[in-house]
């Protein structure tokens, strides 16, 4: 698989909020906390159930605690894949 993206980021946490709509991510979004955005950790947790199914990783609690931003969940992610590959 490749790589994974904010654009795709943003799309599995609108399918997980049940949201439509497109969302305007400048550099200044990218690095807001979820909690700023309107992401609980509830939230975050659902997104990122449906990462490791869509993807096939394993994101990891312990470091899934330490992700803020929407850029530190992509790169998660992007770490994840790179060692399946």
């Amino acid at each position: 698989m490749g790589k994974f993206t904010m654009e795709d980021l943003v799309r599995v946490m609108r399918a997980a909020a049940g949201e439509d709509g497109q969302v305007d991510l400048d550099e200044k979004v990218r690095q807001c906390g979820f909690d700023e955005l309107g992401y609980d950790s509830l939230a975050v947790l659902e997104t990122a159930s449906r990462v490791e199914r869509e993807y096939g990783v394993i994101l990891d609690e312990e470091a899934m605690a330490l992700v803020e931003t929407p850029t530190q969940f992509v790169a998660l992610v992007n770490g994840q894949l790179a060692s399946l590959a």
